[in-house]
């Protein structure tokens, strides 16, 4: 047998005792994460009984049933666990299944997600007066209050309905909307917080001036600032993208900044002594040493910076009176009481921040290992 033989076999084998050790280890990671799952559920699903006992017995009233207290008026002065201990059969039978519930069951958001994604879209040609509904004027926007993106929603929907792609009811085309300036606002926040920590650590200045500033930045609540951020870009006549992606960066800037710092300042005394000792400059020292041992760091801070990008990105959605977008999908579930689109989109957004933090882990896998940083 030959050399390549042995060793392809021996691959092989390494490769089948990898899988054979991961299929070993999988009930032990699996079981712990799918019980807590379990256990978040059914507490949801009780939860939902005296959030939605109001309803429940109110309707159970109309169906003819009796209820304690009898009115509705007794009942507003009671609690909703008074409420289901004292109904158990009215408040159970109603409040897994209403309309508009306070609290929707985790099986109606399942269906609203599936109905908005991968399910068949029904009721794309909405009526004239439906589609008005979906403008919100904000008054507080200078100028006209209905933006041109919110005058858009007149042309007829029918010709957006093609797939879950293009349909405005579809969450997949709301959140592809609000990952633009996810990404971008992203992008500049990640530059400017690497930029900033390369400052910081190289000038004593810098520390004692900018990091206090940057740590101010974040105590400013970001639903104040939003609205101040798209009132100047309005009038300058700046809309759209840009404005959105400023309080994204906003948001993402700080924390690559803070673990940029801590990993360009983790290289040991003795490496930092030993580039000296090779006569290397300030920048040889920031290429080969600093940034190959803050690249942990960052990509921890990048984590943390992508899904606050995400944030940033719903929250500027909202001042915009925009029609598009998961924040604007947020913002007309609560105008209208449809809590069920609320926490559908509420989920939408989390699986969209899974996705993201899971493709920087990817990268961030695959990078230190062809740098020798992990196995």
């Amino acid at each position: 047998m030959t050399d390549t033989s042995l060793n392809a076999s021996g691959a092989a084998v390494g490769r089948s005792g990898r899988v054979a050790l991961w299929l070993r280890r999988l009930p032990r990671t699996v079981a712990p994460v799918v019980t807590v799952v379990a256990a978040l559920i059914a507490l949801w699903y009780v939860a939902c009984i005296p959030m939605n006992a109001q309803e429940s017995l109110l309707a159970a009233e109309r169906a003819g049933a009796e209820v304690t207290p009898a009115t509705a008026a007794e009942r507003r002065g009671v609690g909703g666990v008074s409420l289901a201990i004292a109904n158990p059969a009215a408040a159970l039978s109603g409040a897994l299944g209403q309309e508009r519930p306070r609290l929707p069951a985790p099986h109606q958001i399942v269906a609203e997600l599936w109905q908005t994604t991968a399910g068949h879209l029904d009721g794309c040609g909405l009526a004239e007066e439906e589609r008005d509904r979906l403008v919100i004027p904000l008054p507080f926007l200078p100028g006209d209050p209905v933006s041109g993106e919110a005058r858009a929603i007149s042309t007829p929907i029918d010709e957006d309905c093609a797939d879950i792609f293009t349909s405005r009811r579809s969450l997949v085309f709301h959140a592809g909307l609000t990952l633009a300036p996810t990404l971008l606002g992203f992008a500049i926040g990640s530059a400017l917080g690497i930029l900033l920590a390369v400052g910081i650590v190289h000038s004593r200045v810098m520390d004692l001036s900018v990091m206090p500033w940057a740590i101010a930045s974040q105590t400013i609540p970001i639903l104040a600032i939003a609205p101040m951020i798209i009132v100047v870009f309005n009038s300058v006549g700046i809309q759209g993208l840009l404005p959105k992606s400023i309080i994204s960066a906003y948001l993402s800037f700080f924390p690559v900044t803070v673990g940029m710092v801590k990993g360009l300042r983790a290289p040991s005394p003795a490496d930092l002594d030993l580039m000296r000792t090779w006569n290397a400059s300030g920048l040889r020292t920031l290429i080969s040493l600093r940034l190959p041992t803050s690249l942990p760091y960052l990509f921890a801070s990048l984590k943390v910076a992508i899904a606050a990008a995400l944030v940033g990105a719903i929250i500027g959605e909202l001042p915009t009176g925009a029609v598009r977008g998961l924040g604007a999908r947020l913002l007309a579930g609560s105008y209208y009481g449809q809590t069920i689109q609320i926490w559908s989109a509420l989920f939408g957004a989390a699986i969209v921040a899974a996705l993201l933090v899971a493709t920087l882990s990817m990268i961030e896998r695959a990078t230190l290992k062809q740098m020798g940083l992990q196995r």
